[in-house]
């Protein structure tokens, strides 16, 4: 049985066979982590720069763009690089840090949405008392909470994963480090390990999706009961990009993991993949910003500053 200790590099899968091929995919992740850069540094420049938007919902906006950037970022760029020098090579170290950020910010993000899912519940449902439920002090400890969950699911797997030896070589069928394909290379004895970490996972992720179905079930009832149109479509402006992102973020994901094996092809798993850890993070700010107009104020506003600026200058 050969230990972890044997292997100093893994193997990735690539997106397509000749160099020429290489490099198209190349300028299109650029396209794309360009967008990605742009969209969510312009939410939080704009959410941080103008006081109108220094409430709880734009405030996990602000993070929702942060946990974006930085899950983009963890698998686009050496994707990218990979694809520009026509290699397939990834670190040993690489490929274990690749693992614990992509866990801690698909995580955190997921915590994130569950907890912009009951900020949308108490501000539509129990309006009188959002002040004191969604305070400043709670918002704080809601979004430090998001990311401790994903510091310490990251932690968990990345400690499991990396202290369990390979027996079946170093081959990564997928973009990126992710734990389902490097479980393909542990030895059999030692698989139900991390399978069993894996569960409690799934099972935390489940208890928040339950959370979000029944917090937007309410949130539909009190819509639905509101005597003013304009009243429902407030709500109905504020809640449905957070319901969009959420129906994007976990459908892909629930694809991913739980697609019959059947159907289960090197291809369609590098598609998948890219789906749910490259497009959400590029589409949310889009989504986002289509119905909000405080927010294209904000944008414009911010815009019009760096003009001033840059005229001054």
């Amino acid at each position: 049985m050969s230990n972890r200790s044997s292997v100093t590099e893994f193997l990735l899968l690539a997106f397509a066979d000749t160099h020429e091929l290489q490099l198209l995919h190349f300028v299109l992740f650029l396209g794309i982590y360009l967008a990605a850069l742009l969209g969510n540094g312009l939410i939080f420049s704009a959410v941080a720069c103008d006081h109108r938007l220094h409430t709880p919902m734009y405030f996990f906006l602000l993070n929702l763009a942060l946990l974006d950037l930085g899950c983009i970022s963890t698998t686009l760029p050496k994707a990218m690089a990979n694809a520009l020098w026509d290699t397939r090579a990834i670190s040993y170290q690489g490929c274990a840090a690749q693992v614990f950020l992509f866990v801690f910010f698909i995580t955190a993000e997921y915590s994130l949405l569950t907890v912009m899912a009951y900020d949308r519940y108490v501000a539509i449902c129990k309006p009188l008392h959002y002040g004191s439920l969604v305070g400043s002090r709670v918002c704080a400890q809601m979004a430090a909470a998001a990311w401790g969950s994903g510091f310490l699911n990251a932690v968990l797997h990345t400690a499991n994963t990396f202290s369990l030896p390979f027996c079946k070589g170093n081959a990564v069928n997928q973009f990126f480090c992710e734990i389902p394909h490097i479980l393909k290379l542990f030895c059999s004895d030692v698989y139900l390990r991390e399978v069993w970490a894996l569960v409690f996972s799934v099972s935390l992720a489940f208890g928040c999706f339950v959370f979000i179905v029944l917090s937007y079930v309410q949130i539909l009832r009190a819509v639905l009961r509101m005597p003013s149109e304009q009243g429902r479509h407030k709500a109905f402006s504020t809640c449905l990009p957070h319901l969009a992102v959420v129906s994007l973020f976990v459908s892909t994901i629930m694809f991913a993991y739980l697609k019959p094996p059947s159907i289960s092809s090197p291809s369609l798993d590098l598609v998948v993949s890219f789906l749910y850890s490259v497009v959400p993070p590029a589409l949310n700010p889009l989504i986002y910003s289509m119905r909000n107009q405080e927010f294209k104020y904000a944008v414009r506003k911010l815009f019009g500053y760096m003009f001033l600026c840059n005229h001054c200058l």
